[in-house]
């Protein structure tokens, strides 16, 4: 809109010559004059005045055009068509004008035009207000006083006919910044640019002044130091007895300030006006009766509607479809009329009847007193963000709560349903073998989805199966008529599924995995909302799914045995120890077979420990095939299976113990070598032999160890006369006391090195005992005695003093071992003592905390006993860094990770075994890398024994490894030997 001075402040500054002044100033109390034309020139209303002035009838002038009321000579000229260019404009436009009387005789009016435009800018119409001047000339006493304050408040100059300046007033003169004897003489055009001083149509101007023209308006002048002047004025002949003219008075004022800031506004205002219109934000302004007056293109491109549906119309009319979006509009209002602004985000629909979420914001503008006036509304389409928002939302809570995948996918799809109700959404899983399987679909009919399941993908296997068969997007616009539904057509015309589009969920490696499928009750394709659902729904489909398949792993590579499949010990002492309980309300009984190959050692060491692989799993196939559906198999390690039999008939077990023997004992081709394998069998009964699995696994053992002791390929049950074996390991547990008091133990050492520099990272400490008659006692058969002796907490704090020890000698003779890890079990963490212990030793020793690392196992994590977790936090706050020990091999969880402090991840050696010929093997290896990595721990590989594995290593990222690839455990003495060779070795690489 444009916004101009009232037409008294254009009156106040008009003058004419002397000999009409006083007429001019008796018109002006007069009434005025009025007429409406529109923006062609066609009349379409006078007042009585105008008609009385002009003698007119009203018939006579209304739809006749505007010129017919001017001069022909000026219609006929340029001055005319600059007339309506001001107009059109928005300039209003006043002055003294010169009119024709329907009799042909001529008036003058003083007037005002004054143009109205529409919203677009466009000219709508020009009123005009008039008083006419023509025969008001009068001696009025007062003209005078009158006069000297129209002299004192305008600028007034004098000009001869040929345009040479002859008085000016003082206000034009400051106006200009000229003196008097400066200016005077001079020709007009030195008040003007140069370019219009030289111009045709400022010869033009002269001409018509000349002629008896009156010209009104702003022009633009020159001041003396060359600064522009907008001068608002009017030029007025005065002309003698003939009608030549004598002189010409000019009267005005600066508009100068008044110009400039009208520019100023008309460009803020184009500005503003483009920063409403070009934002892809849609804005409405509602007036104090909440209907609205203005929206930009934004409103129109984001909802559809266009100004003729808009305007005038109150917000909620526009979605009276959708109660719940009103319901947010009139409460919104509710806030506005308190003079508080309003902040929403809705799910709504254009008036295609397209959902879009959007946020909005209103503001109230409200008057002095605090009335609302009007409401500023700014809506930003939210779509995208708040898909993604709205659905990852449930399903990573779902994922949190660690609900099961079918939940997590079930939900996706009802959230999917809730915002496009239109959808019947449908998520299926690809197996391995390239069929699909149901994993949600709540709204379609449940035979439906049982009758996709198991379905071989494929091209003409619907949309879902061409969908995974090809990797891309399949859509069915019509199942009746796509051939590709020609198998299947018949499953979902039925239930009123008309068309179908089906997209390929995919793992992070580019492999599909699954299908999220849009169902449609009528033939159409998908809509762009519903392409936002898929993209936001897909990564969310493929995180569970890969998620679930990763849990899956974790727990088989956890709790079953990678070479076999088999339930490793973890597992098959929990799913034992539940028989156990289950036959013990039933007063049932449970027979633990201890199962222990013969001569496994000959076959790794004739034909290889490939051969010896396959000879394990074909035992562990052959045990499956002879077990019930209730029995459990598993595999102990190496060579050892247990088999747990429940629901037996007492009087038959020697026949299944036999007839369990004699499969394993059939003929087998192992890499073309004929072998007869033969297995020696303890069995344990429950209750008869033990009351808990640990007790009968030891007494079949012993079971075994006597069948083995009689012949080979024998089977034996446990009685107590086998007590007499056990008396053995009882003597050993004596000589355990005594060598831990007489100092017998020693401390074997085996080094640690950076993968990345090749450098020393520690020494891991090892107990070895040195029987002066049974020879060298391995660790794996006198740790398991102190364990069950309850010595492992002696054990344990004789190796950490003991290794202190070591270390402080080292550092006082120059030998540089950055740290030394020391195995302690959970027994150790019972100990309240323990932390006080370690510190004393650190201190007796001169070591810092960090050059002491504890090695707990992960039956630390599963000890109930209340120390436990006191102990590892007062050793942690202590500083010695704590490491987790065959990671991997027990109850992993990386739960416990979170919650325990420790530093290390120590790899256990049977992954780095199988890792190079197993690519299972090596995504876990991986994968706990990844884990140490993301949780800023050091990954510790034990057990690398070749090249290979040390390779696999460097490439998969690990941090540290320990293995006979690098040293055996080592004395002390000779461990400083291998130090200085090695340091020797990193010194000279060549």
């Amino acid at each position: 809109m444009h916004s101009h001075e009232p037409f008294i402040g254009d009156l106040k500054h008009r003058q004419l010559p002397s000999d009409e002044q006083e007429a001019l100033l008796a018109a002006l109390s007069r009434s005025m004059a009025m007429l409406e034309f529109t923006a062609d020139g066609t009349l379409r209303d006078v007042n009585d005045n105008f008609l009385n002035l002009l003698g007119y009838r009203r018939e006579e002038l209304i739809g006749q055009h505007h010129s017919m009321l001017c001069d022909p000579t000026y219609v006929a000229t340029g001055h005319y068509e600059q007339f309506w260019q001001h107009l059109r404009a928005g300039d209003v436009i006043s002055g003294t004008l010169q009119r024709r009387r329907a009799d042909g005789s001529t008036l003058w009016l003083e007037a005002i035009c004054s143009p109205i435009l529409d919203a677009g800018g466009q000219l709508q119409k020009v009123i005009s207000v008039a008083a006419d001047i023509t025969a008001y000339i009068d001696d009025s006493r007062q003209s005078h006083s009158v006069l000297n304050a129209l002299n004192r408040s305008l600028g007034v100059v004098e000009l001869s006919a040929d345009g040479i300046i002859l008085s000016a007033n003082s206000n034009y003169l400051k106006t200009m910044e000229y003196l008097a004897h400066e200016l005077v003489g001079q020709p007009h055009r030195i008040l003007c640019p140069d370019d219009y001083a030289q111009s045709p149509e400022y010869a033009a101007f002269w001409r018509d002044v000349c002629h008896g023209r009156f010209f009104s308006g702003r022009f633009q002048r020159r001041a003396r130091n060359g600064r522009t002047v907008w001068w608002e004025a009017t030029y007025s002949p005065v002309l003698d007895a003939r009608g030549k003219p004598e002189k010409i008075i000019c009267i005005g004022a600066d508009a100068t300030y008044r110009v400039t800031r009208e520019v100023s506004d008309r460009e803020h205002l184009h500005l503003l006006s483009l920063g409403i219109n070009e934002t892809d934000n849609a804005v409405i302004i509602t007036d104090d009766n909440n209907r609205i007056v203005f929206h930009n293109i934004g409103f129109t491109r984001m909802l559809g509607f266009q100004a003729q549906q808009v305007i005038g119309k109150r917000p909620h009319e526009l979605f009276a479809a959708h109660p719940n979006f009103v319901k947010s509009i009139e409460r919104c209002h509710g806030e506005l009329l308190q003079g508080r602004s309003f902040h929403t985000e809705e799910l709504i629909h254009n008036m295609n009847d397209q959902p879009l979420w959007m946020s909005a914001v209103v503001n109230p503008i409200l008057d002095a007193s605090g009335k609302l006036i009007n409401a500023v509304c700014v809506m930003t389409d939210i779509t995208n963000t708040k898909v993604h928002e709205v659905l990852q939302y449930r399903v990573l809570n779902a994922m949190a709560r660690d609900s099961s995948l079918t939940e997590q996918m079930n939900l996706l799809c009802e959230e999917v349903e809730r915002v496009a109700p239109e959808v019947i959404a449908s998520i299926l899983r690809v197996d391995e073998q390239g069929r699909l399987h149901t994993l949600a679909g709540p709204s379609l009919p449940e035979i439906y989805n049982r009758a996709m399941d198991g379905v071989q993908i494929g091209t003409s296997v619907g949309a879902c199966g061409a969908a995974a068969f090809s990797g891309e997007p399949v859509v069915s616009a019509d199942i009746e008529s796509d051939p590709r539904w020609d198998d299947f057509r018949h499953l979902a015309l039925p239930h009123g599924l008309r068309a179908c589009w089906s997209t390929p969920i995919k793992s992070s490696d580019g492999k599909v995995i699954g299908t999220f499928a849009f169902y449609y009750r009528q033939p159409r394709s998908p809509s762009a909302f519903h392409h936002l659902l898929v993209d936001a729904g897909l990564h969310l489909c493929a995180l569970a799914i890969e998620r679930e398949a990763s849990r899956a792993r974790i727990h088989q590579l956890a709790f079953y045995d990678s070479l076999t499949g088999l339930p490793n010990r973890s597992l098959l002492l929990v799913q034992a120890g539940q028989a156990i309980a289950t036959a013990e309300r039933g007063r049932s009984t449970v027979a633990v077979m201890f199962i222990d190959l013969d001569r496994f050692k000959q076959v790794n060491d004739s034909l290889g420990h490939q051969a010896g692989d396959e000879l394990l799993r074909t035992v562990a196939t052959r045990l499956q095939s002879q077990a019930r559906r209730s029995d459990i198999v598993g595999r102990l390690s190496g060579d050892e299976f247990v088999v747990v039999l429940t629901q037996y008939d007492d009087n038959h077990l020697a026949e299944v113990v036999k007839r369990i023997q004699d499969r394993l004992s059939q003929p087998v081709h192992i890499n073309g070598t004929p072998l007869n394998p033969s297995a020696s069998i303890g069995v344990a009964l429950f209750p008869a032999n033990g009351n808990d699995i640990e007790t009968l696994l030891h007494r079949a053992d012993i079971a075994m160890y006597q069948a083995k002791a009689v012949n080979r390929g024998r089977f034996s049950f446990f009685s107590e006369e086998m007590n007499s074996m056990a008396q053995e390991r009882l003597a050993l547990e004596g000589a355990l006391r005594d060598a831990l008091r007489g100092g017998d133990f020693e401390l074997h050492y085996q080094p640690q090195i950076h993968l990345r520099d090749h450098r020393l990272h520690g020494v891991e400490a090892l107990a070895r005992w040195p029987h002066p008659q049974l020879g060298n006692i391995s660790p794996g058969r006198f740790i398991p005695i102190a364990e069950e002796s309850g010595l492992i907490g002696e054990l344990g704090k004789w190796a950490l003093e003991e290794a202190c020890f070591q270390l402080s000698d080292w550092r006082r003779r120059g030998i540089k071992v950055p740290s030394i890890s020391v195995n302690l079990s959970a027994t150790n963490f019972h100990d309240l003592e323990l932390p006080q212990f370690v510190s004393d030793l650190l201190q007796r020793y001169s070591l810092s905390p960090t050059d002491l690392t504890l090695e707990i196992t992960e039956t630390v994590l599963m000890d109930t006993n209340p120390s436990t977790n006191q102990t590892i936090a007062a050793v942690h706050a202590l500083g010695v860094p704590l490491a987790m020990d065959d990671f991997g091999t027990g109850y992993s969880s990386l739960g416990y990770l979170r919650k325990l402090p420790v530093g290390e991840l120590k790899l256990d050696q049977s992954f780095v075994r199988d890792m190079v010929k197993d690519e299972a093997v090596s995504a876990l290896t991986n994968a706990v890398i990844r884990i140490g990595e993301s949780l800023k721990l050091i990954v510790v590989a034990e057990g690398v024994e070749d090249a290979d594995q040390y390779e696999l290593l460097i490439k998969q990222g690990c941090d540290v490894a320990q293995g006979y690839y690098f040293s055996r455990p080592l004395t002390a003495d000779n461990l400083e030997i291998w130090i200085r060779d090695f340091m020797a070795g990193k010194e000279n690489p060549g």
